[in-house]
């Protein structure tokens, strides 16, 4: 797996990196805001774990940007407040999931990684026709 973090608290950046790293994955890249996070796209990640809260662009806007650039990144919303419109709307944007900033979320991380390994297993072994009509892509 390839992952953006993408957050403009170095702090919590670090944090998540270095327990990305303790579960074995190496392939990551650090991006203090939003634009970095879009100019590097052609990186191809398969994850990114995105603040909703940064200074120069929105959350928001950077996931619409990256939906739009390719829709099968897995973005995940990461927050430091608890906010049920927010969660809503980052999931109707296209976010895979949405995580709180707080003692936990490392492992919030964790088992949302276990997830999407389990949706593109799930991918890999179905019709792909299958999942287009799910997705409504036709």
């Amino acid at each position: 797996f390839k992952f953006f973090i993408v957050d403009d608290d170095i702090f919590c950046a670090n944090v998540y990196q270095q327990y990305l790293k303790n579960m074995n994955y190496d392939d990551i890249t650090y991006f203090s805001n939003g634009n970095d996070c879009l100019i590097n796209l052609n990186q191809n990640p398969d994850i990114i774990f995105l603040d909703h809260n940064m200074e120069d662009i929105t959350g928001f806007e950077v996931l619409k940007k990256i939906k739009r650039y390719n829709p099968n990144i897995y973005v995940v919303m990461v927050s430091g407040q608890e906010n049920i419109k927010t969660a809503v709307d980052a999931l109707k944007y296209g976010a895979f999931d949405y995580v709180i900033k707080d003692n936990n979320v490392c492992d919030k991380m964790a088992l949302v990684i276990e997830k999407i390994i389990k949706v593109k297993e799930q991918l890999r072994l179905s019709n792909p026709t299958f999942i287009q009509k799910i997705l409504g892509v036709f």
